[in-house]
């Protein structure tokens, strides 16, 4: 057994902004949005978030219009990419961990730090297309049928796309962010973001997690073991 930590969201780099961490540690999970030629019709406007408002309403009104990249997905629990990301994603096995963080930015007086925080994990069930298998054209059209609210699927060149689905009774968004980031300085004195001290102990992990690829892993029992413990799962 692995676990795989992928940085997922919206971001600066993206569309200028992060999603929102409340006072209480709850927050928002907010999407890229979508820059494919694409099938999504669903804007911000159009995805209500926990707190019961639209998405749009925690962004800019340039941002709030845009079509939505939702994914991974929540309900049922899948993520979907292609390129180098899909490469990663098909080494992954049944009962392996995916791990989901994301940039969350302190939102209506939320004394939490603008930093990255798991936000969710999926125990792996299925991987489509982790063997290229034959038949892609017709089993896209089966992926597309099957999960029509993961954004990914709904992209027109998804050749070499890889799915993950996760265990629905073994998946989860969860409820509060877990901090994982610590902001160092590069040689340059520019700010990015690094695993913190505390989650090198306990993940095994370090440096640089500003970006997703490549992804980290973690394979040593211990770390599972505490990786298992945050994420509130049985060990």
């Amino acid at each position: 057994m692995k676990a795989m930590l992928l940085r997922v969201g919206i971001d600066k780099s993206s569309d200028g902004i992060l999603s929102p961490i409340f006072p209480d540690g709850t927050f928002e999970y907010i999407p890229l949005s979508e820059n494919t030629e694409s099938n999504e019709i669903r804007t911000y406007h159009d995805v209500i978030g926990r707190k019961g408002k639209p998405l749009s309403a925690y962004l800019p009104p340039d941002v709030a219009h845009r079509k939505v990249h939702l994914d991974p997905e929540f309900t049922t629990f899948t993520y979907g990419d292609t390129g180098r990301k899909s490469n990663y994603l098909r080494k992954l096995n049944p009962e392996d961990l995916l791990v989901f963080y994301a940039g969350l930015t302190p939102y209506n007086g939320s004394e939490y730090p603008e930093a990255l925080y798991i936000i969710g994990y999926f125990t792996v069930k299925k991987i489509w297309g982790k063997n290229n298998e034959p038949g892609r054209t017709a089993t896209i059209r089966v992926i597309r049928k099957k999960y029509p609210t993961n954004s990914h699927p709904q992209r027109v060149d998804i050749k070499d796309m890889a799915l993950v689905v996760g265990n629905p009774e073994k998946s989860k968004l969860l409820e509060k962010g877990i901090l994982i980031s610590q902001k160092k300085l590069n040689k340059i004195g520019r700010r990015y973001h690094a695993v913190s001290p505390p989650m090198e102990k306990l993940l095994g992990i370090k440096g640089s997690i500003q970006r997703s690829i490549p992804p980290r892993l973690i394979y040593a029992e211990h770390n599972l073991g505490n990786l298992k413990k945050l994420l509130g799962l049985n060990s």
